[in-house]
């Protein structure tokens, strides 16, 4: 039985790089006149420890989901992106636009990734995700609205209570001076 991977897994493909198919479906692809010319596309996911990458528009698949109608979740027939194995990509060299290994190396002091031809891999322009934070609710003529016919209904719900206590007291109290 196989071990399962333990710990963190980098890859060196990562979200927002330009790859090249150089293996697999997308690298067969044919132009109008019959010449290959394999598909190039943006990292849209990864998924290091399973060794896969998603490329946008590449490796389209259908998927059928069943509508929902009180989650308001539609069904029918969508289209997406399916997983690839990083094995199938490259990197594409930017000086000559042809696939590319890349190595890591330390410039002024900063790890860098380089690709063969000695030019700088840029490293992908996208922001890390953060925790949202709670945003307060405007208050509308609506949300008051609810929000008073609660408070009268608590009113309301103590009120009751009480009027039930009180009735019980008096009788305590009748009983008592008799």
């Amino acid at each position: 039985m196989a071990k399962a991977k333990r710990g963190t897994v980098r890859s060196k493909i990562k979200r927002g790089d330009q790859v090249i198919f150089i293996a697999g479906k997308e690298f067969n692809r044919f132009d109008s006149n019959g010449k290959r010319v394999p598909y190039r596309g943006q990292v849209i996911a990864v998924d290091p420890r399973g060794g896969k990458i998603k490329v946008e528009g590449a490796m389209i698949v259908k998927r059928h989901r069943k509508a929902i109608p009180q989650m308001n979740v539609e069904g029918g027939i969508f289209e997406k992106e399916a997983w690839v194995n990083v094995s199938n990509v490259a990197h594409i060299d930017p000086e000559t636009g042809d696939p590319t290994r890349i190595k890591y190396e330390i410039r002024d002091g900063e790890k860098v990734r380089v690709a063969k031809s000695g030019k700088l891999i840029p490293e992908p322009g996208f922001v890390k995700r953060e925790k949202k934070e709670e945003t307060p609710i405007e208050e509308t003529e609506e949300t008051k609205a609810k929000v008073e016919e609660t408070e009268t209904e608590e009113t309301d719900v103590e009120e009751t209570k009480a009027e039930v206590k009180e009735p019980e007291a008096a009788k305590e109290k009748s009983e008592e001076e008799e």
